[in-house]
């Protein structure tokens, strides 16, 4: 692995993306879109529902399988203004599941919107169910950077936190669409096969997939894993430095099951991650294996910091990666694994479980384009140009490419 990269002008990253090219609603069926494959330097353009026609017996598709929460909650003072609290990441308790699962109070991190105007006090709204409702309150405790601590609380015990944000919060779809929120949001800013509560950004990359698409990709071959990265909103943080190493990356939390890691130990396929989350994931596990084996990780908080796959010059195969990660589990003797990371895949990264990748086309000067540039090159730019001269859709709602 090289070292860091000492300079990564986040202009050469910039490219014209037209407002009619960003597609602000899906196309009516999620596997009409189309699909840009690359492979080699070659380009063509497919339907993503031929998907199952492209790959073959010889590639393993490894999923997100993270579930978009109504992360925006919008409350009213008494003055009628309007103060929006966006949900982050669960602060106490610190597991996702608990806190989904509490049925009086938790803290989460979270986003103010007109925070100016809520100086302190309560805010509360009604929450309906078919039959009952309850009464939802705010207080701000707290603070961290821009990011606020937002108790949540509610008297009755029959409503879980979960219930309560599908109640009462509305879809967290990305800014650059430049809408409200709709019902069918709800629906299809979310995978088909999405499990796990978490990201309040979805792993768009899985949009395009239908129950039709992923049978018939399981019928020729094709295995299928499923890991959880929760997509964070830092996300849509645009690189505002001139220099891209200087950005600071966000942090996500992995969710890794014994099953999954088994599958994809016992496999010898090529793996094709399913959305630059799913990259960020494998990756991340393979670095995180890395530390384990030379004994500089503690193995109760397991975190990959924004340079560390930089610093360090693994030897190891990807099988012998996972079979740390397997011993690991086994020291803990638990069959789930919790990890954070703040990688940052920039050119000059070496992949080392990462095959290919499906994922959309994604904004000017932006991680995720460096993520793509670090994968095919200097090529990013005919990828690109391509799409636009060919009207493919970009952006979350948009078209899909296939990376090999």
């Amino acid at each position: 692995m090289k070292g860091i990269p000492e300079n990564i002008s986040i202009q050469d990253f910039n490219y014209n993306l037209p407002e009619d090219s960003i597609a602000k609603y899906p196309l009516e069926f999620r596997d009409t879109s189309k699909l840009l494959c690359y492979k080699k330097g070659a380009i063509e353009t497919r339907v993503f529902s031929e998907l199952p026609k492209i790959l073959s017996d010889e590639h393993h598709l490894i999923f997100n399988d993270t579930r978009v929460i109504q992360a925006r909650l919008s409350f009213f003072k008494s003055t009628g203004a309007a103060i929006e609290v966006f949900l982050l990441e669960p602060w106490m308790p610190s597991e996702y599941s608990l806190s989904f699962g509490s049925s009086s109070e938790c803290v989460w991190k979270c986003l103010v919107g007109n925070a100016k105007k809520w100086k302190s006090g309560i805010l509360s709204k009604e929450i309906a169910r078919a039959k009952d409702s309850t009464l939802l309150n705010a207080e701000k405790i707290g603070s961290e950077g821009n990011y606020f601590l937002i108790r949540l609380f509610w008297r009755d015990p029959s409503f879980s936190l979960s219930e309560i944000i599908a109640h009462a919060g509305s879809t967290p779809i990305p800014p650059y669409l430049n809408r409200e929120a709709e019902s069918s949001d709800s629906i299809r800013y979310q995978t088909v096969y999405s499990t796990n509560e978490g990201s309040v950004a979805a792993p768009t990359a899985g949009l395009h997939f239908t129950d039709e698409v992923l049978s018939r990709l399981g019928a020729i071959g094709v295995r299928q894993t499923r890991l959880t990265l929760h997509v964070g909103a830092g996300t849509f943080i645009p690189v505002k430095a001139e220099n891209a190493r200087e950005h600071s990356m966000h942090t996500e939390h992995i969710y890794l099951s014994r099953k999954s890691i088994e599958s994809l130990y016992n496999s010898n396929k090529q793996f094709i991650a399913v959305g630059t989350t799913s990259v960020r994931t494998l990756e991340s596990l393979y670095h995180i294996a890395s530390k384990l084996r030379s004994g500089s990780e503690d193995v109760r908080s397991l975190f990959l910091d924004q340079w560390d796959a930089y610093e360090t010059n693994p030897e190891m195969s990807r099988k012998e990666a996972l079979e740390s990660i397997l011993s690991t589990m086994d020291k803990q003797h638990t069959d789930h694994l919790k990890m954070s990371t703040r990688i940052m895949i920039a050119p000059g990264y070496t992949f080392r479980m990462t095959d290919g990748m499906i994922t959309n086309f994604h904004q000017p000067a932006s991680t995720l384009l460096l993520l793509i540039s670090a994968f095919v090159g200097e090529d990013w730019k005919k990828i690109y140009n391509y799409a636009l001269e060919n009207k493919y859709r970009f952006l979350s709602y948009g078209d899909s490419s296939l990376l090999l």
